[in-house]
């Protein structure tokens, strides 16, 4: 038998929505294979199926060719599956050592004992090239370093069946090559992978077949060597994919935002991470900020919105002084923003999605009047919105937002951001999370706030959607201004000398 896993006409309904219908799936051993669909597809609840998280209301599971019942993760580990989540399942507080033997601990007269885990650890970390200091706290280490210490954790528990959820969601393209490479390894050595992601240029790159979904049902399983990403694009939402974006060229107006040598330090460590920067963002323009994750971007962005407080410089918006404001003052007078963060800053997970995108606005008419909310307005603004940006949930209007894929989390945010008609839109990573056919409405979107007087400052990693946006490239390099460019006279093999440092215009 060359299958490891099979799972066969699988169905599973929540309130509302069909999740998988009649979905079968079938893992050779030894291959990755990848799982494409649209944020909602249904990729997600179909691998947690298969770690035990849910049961399916129908189907089958075959691990190498015996009929399973999982009722848990526990089972699942004990047939050598493991997952590595979309949001990493850590305890910032533990060393990675002890986030990795988590319910796999050795005792000695009831005390723990460390040297074998140590030992495991250390010799799983050489043979697959996971380097990851095992006393280093997780609150400490990179997002790439923490998908490693997840790597580790299924490794440790002798999995043979690795599924990865989104894998490279929250990488830099280095920590991305870095992470093709280690799993390319692990098939080699005999291990089947099931690889969940909507990215076709890595499903490409990486997966010997791809099985498609499309709003919960299977739509096929094709060899990816023979295939092509317009083919996969059709496929995963239903119509053919403009991978281009037509934008007529950008006709800058007056200054909307100043930036005027601008300083932040960390407010933890107390480090400066953005550095005398100066620019300018116009109305009927996107300015770009480009460069590699963690060179300051995030934090002039958060000094900007007010989520930090600045050390010197100034600000001013529209010619008004906004250098001492707080967050709801400038958000008020112009500001939106779309947070790289979507969970910690974008979204409270615990309350409805119709509350969740009226966050910045429910303390104004329509959505108050004489201090009581006006229910049935915030519904009808929820469903308009939910019909526009195509969120997908559930129940609508009244689905919790932490229950919904982390995609339409983000297109929800997306949503209620445009929807204010900011003059300033701050998007950071807009696209991250998102599919294809999300990107493509995403950056149309964005093109048009711009045509439509608005001024949009994007900060983005992806070197396509840099390209694809802008109108003006600003590329920092450890929280300095290095360059600033038009799309159209600057090459990517240049713009990669600024970002990593290599080469620094004399005018920045």
């Amino acid at each position: 038998m060359d299958h490891a896993v099979e799972m066969l006409n699988i169905t599973k309904e929540f309130p509302g929505i069909k999740a998988n219908d009649q979905v079968n799936l079938q893992l050779k051993k030894g291959e990755i294979h990848a799982l494409l669909g649209e944020n909602g597809a249904g990729k997600t609840t179909l691998m947690s199926i298969l770690f035990g998280i849910y049961k399916a209301d129908e189907g089958e599971i075959k691990v190498n060719g015996e009929t399973v019942t999982i009722r848990n993760p526990n089972d699942a580990n004990k047939l050598g599956i493991g997952m590595v989540h979309q949001h990493f399942k850590l305890v910032d507080r533990f060393t990675v050592l002890e986030n990795i033997i988590l319910g796999y601990e050795d005792t000695k007269n009831r005390v723990l004992v460390y040297e074998d885990a140590r030992e495991k650890v250390k010799k799983l970390s050489e043979q697959y090239n996971l380097k990851v200091d095992p006393d280093a706290m997780v609150s400490d280490i990179s997002v790439g370093h923490q998908q490693r210490v997840e790597i580790l954790k299924m490794l440790y528990r002798d999995a043979e069946i690795l599924i990865l959820d989104e894998p490279t969601a929250s990488l830099t393209p280095q920590e991305i090559d870095e992470l093709m490479d280690i799993l390319k390894k692990l098939a080699k050595e005999g291990k089947s992978i099931l690889f969940i992601s909507h990215k076709l240029k890595e499903i490409r790159e990486i997966a010997n077949r791809c099985t498609i979904l499309r709003r919960g049902a299977y739509i096929d399983t094709v060899d990816v060597s023979k295939t092509t990403n317009e083919k996969l694009a059709e496929m995963m939402v239903g119509r053919k994919v403009d991978f281009s974006l037509p934008k007529e060229k950008a006709k800058p107006k007056d200054t909307v935002l100043s930036v005027k040598d601008f300083t932040v330090h960390d407010p933890v460590s107390k480090k400066e991470v953005v550095s005398n920067i100066s620019f300018e963002t116009k109305r009927g323009e996107i300015l770009v900020i480009a460069g590699i994750e963690g060179n300051g971007q995030s934090e002039l962005v958060y000094g900007i919105t007010g989520l930090y407080g600045h050390s010197s410089g100034s600000l001013a918006l529209n010619d008004e002084d906004i250098t001492n404001e707080d967050i709801r003052s400038r958000s008020l007078k112009g500001i939106s923003h779309i947070p790289e963060d979507r969970q910690k800053h974008g979204l409270v997970l615990e309350f409805p999605l119709e509350y969740n995108l009226i966050l910045q606005s429910y303390h104004q008419e329509p959505f108050q009047r004489r201090g009581f909310l006006q229910f049935d307005v915030i519904r009808d603004h929820a469903e308009r919105l939910i019909d526009r940006f195509d969120i997908r949930s559930g129940s609508g209007a009244l689905s919790i937002a932490r229950s919904m894929s982390g995609g339409n989390q983000q297109k929800a945010i997306l949503g209620r951001e445009i929807d204010r008609e900011s003059d300033l839109l701050i998007a950071v990573q807009p696209t991250r999370g998102l599919d294809v056919g999300a990107i493509e409405f995403i950056h149309r979107e964005l093109v048009n706030h711009r045509d439509n007087d608005k001024s949009v400052l994007i900060i983005s990693y992806d070197l396509d959607e840099v390209f694809n946006l802008a109108d003006r490239i600003l590329v920092m390099y450890e929280g300095e201004k290095v360059g600033e460019f038009d799309p159209k006279e600057v090459s990517r093999e240049e713009l990669g000398l600024y970002m990593s440092g290599s080469k620094r215009s004399d005018s920045a």
